[in-house]
């Protein structure tokens, strides 16, 4: 990635520029355990040294996302709070009179909650709410409508996976949530690649040189097309006689 350290610097006074534009005082975020989020966290935190917040929100999910997200917390010197929110879901779930047997309208309902949480602490604070999706996931839709996505400011939306690689090195995030495999953490062992059904270099040269295997470029362009709805407001009904 070439300006690395101009376009980071770019982005820190983008995050202080739209905050103070929309009358806040801070950022917070979800603090996951994953490479988004830790861009997030180091660019916040430059931007708004003493009021970043990362929001740490178990769902049922692999305790070593907790401890990643704390060791990326330790790094910056980041304050985080904790709100676990698996009796949350449970009781959620619990309150329907059937139990869907679609995996995705399960597994979204903690993105949803997740933005709740968020906008509870950027409301108490006059915080702006910082997203973590990126181009590539941005491109194909790989984020949940109203969930992840539901946030004020996208900083790292113009930007393929390998660019948040390379910003997370250049920002030193720890060597282990660098090497990580990237997951959504919506269940056990799943990750971004599988769930894609491509990596994230054969999206990437997609998505900067529009070439790739034949039929993944077919089935990229086919997620960018169903997922279009997710990246614009909805639809607004105009009577024909206005």
């Amino acid at each position: 990635m070439e300006n690395i350290e101009k376009i980071c610097n770019d982005i820190i006074e983008w995050l202080r520029n739209k905050a103070i534009e929309a009358g806040g005082e801070g950022l917070v975020f979800g603090l996951s355990g994953g490479i988004d989020s830790a861009v997030v966290a180091a660019l916040s935190k430059k931007a708004f040294p003493n009021n970043s917040l990362g929001i740490i929100m178990p769902c049922h999910s692999n305790p070593l996302d907790e401890e990643h997200g704390l060791l990326v917390a330790e790094s910056l010197g980041l304050t985080t709070k904790k709100v676990e929110l698996s009796k949350v879901y449970d009781e959620f779930i619990e309150s329907f009179d059937f139990k869907s047997v679609n995996k995705l309208a399960m597994a979204n309902i903690k993105p949803r909650l997740r933005m709740t949480t968020l906008y509870y602490f950027a409301q108490n604070y006059n915080y702006l709410v910082i997203g973590s999706s990126n181009k590539s996931e941005f491109t194909i839709g790989y984020f949940t409508k109203h969930g992840d996505s539901g946030v004020d400011l996208l900083p790292l939306a113009s930007f393929v996976k390998k660019d948040i690689w390379d910003m997370a090195k250049y920002l030193n995030i720890p060597k282990e949530i660098i090497e990580k495999p990237p997951t959504a953490g919506l269940w056990e062992n799943q990750t971004d690649e599988d769930e894609m059904g491509f990596g994230y270099d054969i999206l990437d040269n997609y998505i900067i040189n529009k070439t790739g295997p034949k039929n993944l470029v077919e089935r990229i362009k086919k997620m960018n097309n169903n997922s279009e709805h997710k990246r614009n407001f909805p639809p607004i009904y105009i009577p024909k006689n206005k």
